[in-house]
């Protein structure tokens, strides 16, 4: 019988530019540009700036572009680092069913690989939309998911790099399948990194399965061989991750006919997925009725258990590091109420140590409703209950958070998030050629000029 690899290998070659509905192609430049303006964002900060000089020391052939820095090197070091950069503020793309997951880790897999064989902006739309297509059906592939049972997401991501990469690399069927074995006994996840108090790998698992793609399919070009049976086979995924119901046949659901990724979403705020609809809560409730921080006595927070347990632990009260603080439900309640928004600075040490969110800290109340999980996870409803001072009480109930497909976010709001993005960090005629040329990117001829255009200054 032939495997689920071998016939997921087999889309992955076969799908042309042409093959693809013009709203799926409008998507993935709209996640490209979303995506490219997380990155910008994030070039300045500590830890990414730890990694170019760890890029850097690597070395590698000079055949693709890091983002901000410009430096020149192979592939997997350059895909690696853009799709940290793209990760590195929580602020990219979302979809999450029975498995979350951000399809977008993967674009700097794809740019990548792309510019090293000198393909064009529409062989990699191609690959940016197979990336999106293969791990949006593994977000359905599990019941529960296998966040679920202790597995980060990153676990799936290493069975759709290998196709992403691939496709720019030319494989044929036989290596593609290679490839996918390759990445795919090599890059399972624990869930910990994105549990208790986390660390700069919360960012970058999901980047380190999408290198492996890259690699793996490097590999294969060469002749080298992966296990055919990698999900289904003998003590492949299926068999080895047993607490789950898979059910494979989403893997191959209706592709080439029903386009996913017009129904994954953007993220409004750069934190994690299941805080955005209690902070718009938060600051509904606070704008309809001019609240500030210093008139409020308690914040009662009603959820998702997971949203409860992972999102509110007792770390998450008083989170150190920034990687703590966009996956802590309470602390981003916190700034939402103080200052009315939150953004990418609302991590900074001076926002960590800030009196008014400390204060505001101890009178957060997170509760699991069993009413919400039962919603879960087709609606991600979340309330918020805010008591003043003076006694009164106001509530906001809050089901699709701003940019989901539900409450989609519109191309003005996509470029002014990059434009939020990218300031600073690039001039404003820079910004107005990288998001002409991703509105164009179908006729690019050389994805070396687009990434060129993402090199800081």
């Amino acid at each position: 019988m032939t495997s689920l690899s071998h016939k997921m290998a087999e889309f992955a070659l076969t799908l042309k530019c042409e093959d693809i509905p013009p709203e799926a192609i409008k998507e993935a430049k709209r996640f490209l540009l979303d995506s490219m303006g997380c990155a910008l964002a994030a070039v300045n900060n500590e830890d990414m700036q730890a990694m170019y000089r760890f890029t850097e020391k690597l070395g590698g052939a000079p055949e693709a572009t890091v983002i901000g820095s410009g430096l020149r090197t192979n592939a997997p070091n350059a895909a690696l680092m853009n799709c940290l950069l793209t990760r590195a503020l929580d602020y990219n793309d979302i979809y999450w069913e029975q498995d979350p997951s951000h399809p977008s880790d993967i674009i700097g897999a794809a740019l990548a690989a792309a510019e090293a064989n000198g393909k064009s902006g529409r062989e990699a739309l191609v690959a940016i939309i197979l990336a999106y297509e293969f791990e949006m059906r593994w977000c359905h592939a599990a019941e529960p998911g296998v966040r679920e049972v202790g597995w980060h997401h990153a676990t799936l991501t290493q069975f759709v790099s290998p196709l992403v990469a691939g496709h720019m690399y030319d494989l044929d069927l036989e290596q593609m399948v290679a490839a996918v074995g390759i990445s795919g006994s090599s890059h399972f996840t624990l869930g910990g990194v994105v549990a208790g108090h986390l660390t700069n790998m919360k960012n970058t698992a999901d980047p380190l399965a999408a290198q492996a793609g890259v690699i793996a399919a490097m590999m294969a070009r060469e002749g080298y061989k992966g296990p055919v049976e990698v999900i289904e086979g003998k003590e492949g995924l299926f068999e080895v991750v047993n607490n789950v119901e898979w059910r494979p046949e989403w893997l191959l659901k209706d592709l080439g006919q029903d386009f996913m990724i017009t129904r994954c979403g953007y993220k409004a705020f750069p934190t994690e997925a299941l805080t955005h609809q209690p902070i718009s809560a938060a600051l509904q409730v606070c704008r309809e009725h001019n609240l500030a921080a210093e008139d409020i006595s308690e914040i009662l927070v009603e959820t998702t258990t997971r949203g409860a347990d992972i999102l509110s632990d007792p770390s998450k009260f008083a989170p150190k590091t920034k990687e703590t603080a966009d996956h802590s439900l309470p602390y981003v309640i916190a700034v939402a109420v103080a200052d009315g928004n939150v953004l990418p600075d609302s991590f900074s040490d001076e926002k960590l140590r800030d009196p008014r969110i400390r204060d505001l800290l101890g009178k957060i109340k997170v509760v699991a409703d069993p009413e919400i999980d039962a919603l879960f996870p087709r609606v991600k409803r979340a309330r918020v209950q805010i008591t003043t001072l003076g006694g009164s009480i106001h509530a906001a109930q809050v089901d699709h958070a701003k940019g989901s497909p539900q409450n989609p976010m519109s191309d003005e709001e996509i470029i002014a998030k990059f434009r939020a993005n990218a300031g600073g960090v690039v001039s404003s005629h820079r910004m107005d050629e990288i998001i002409q040329a991703t509105w164009a990117f179908d006729e690019i001829e050389d994805i070396g000029m687009y990434m060129r255009l993402l090199v800081q200054g």
